[in-house]
């Protein structure tokens, strides 16, 4: 058990700090039966990081669409970090992928989506809900529930731009024109299949 004094001395705040961590759920402290607060070395392992729930890793995964938008992926991953720093969060990992969010095969969110499925990630930050998948989050998000993987919309709308989603709508009225071409490639073949007359 630590004292909310020893505590602030060990993680460098002070005891007002605490106190507007309980307030704000930040850092939660426990009560004794006189209310009075007080912390676990649990606690303070895992705000400096040496552990984390299960032993499970702490993410953060940042997209963007093209190689172009290199700015945006790395003001994406300067968000995410100082977000878990502010909340005093030690990040495991940062995943960034540079690929549309309506592509399914993306290499390193299929390597997250692995980890997540292995039970091996408590938490996956992201600045907003298209950055994980375009379409379908919620979906996603569900799975996640079901290997205690708990994701963190941080709804940063600065951070997804409006040219991105343009270019995705895009990518579908091409994805479907171009089936709807080759719907009418075996429409000729069947008008000209006599078996069919």
């Amino acid at each position: 058990m630590l004292k909310p004094n020893e505590m602030a001395a060990r993680i460098g705040v002070t005891v007002k700090t605490l106190q507007k961590w309980d307030k704000d759920g930040t850092l939660p402290a426990f009560r004794n039966p006189k209310n009075r607060r007080y912390y676990t070395e649990e606690q303070y392992r895992t705000y400096i990081g040496e552990t984390t729930k299960n032993g499970h890793k702490v993410v953060a995964y940042a997209r963007v669409s093209n190689a172009g938008q290199k700015d945006d992926l790395k003001n994406q991953v300067d968000f995410l970090r100082q977000y878990a720093n502010g909340k005093g969060v030690i990040l495991d990992d940062v995943i960034t992928d540079v690929g549309s969010g309506l592509n399914y095969k993306r290499k390193h969110w299929n390597e997250l989506l692995d980890q997540i499925m292995a039970n091996n990630v408590d938490t996956v930050y992201i600045t907003y809900k298209d950055r994980f998948v375009r379409f379908g989050y919620d979906w996603f998000e569900q799975l996640a529930n079901k290997f205690n993987t708990r994701i963190v919309v941080l709804n940063n709308p600065d951070l997804s731009p409006q040219e991105e989603m343009t270019q995705d709508l895009i990518s579908i009225i091409h994805d479907f024109s171009c089936r709807i071409r080759g719907l009418r490639k075996y429409e000729s073949k069947i008008e000209n299949d006599k078996e069919l007359k």
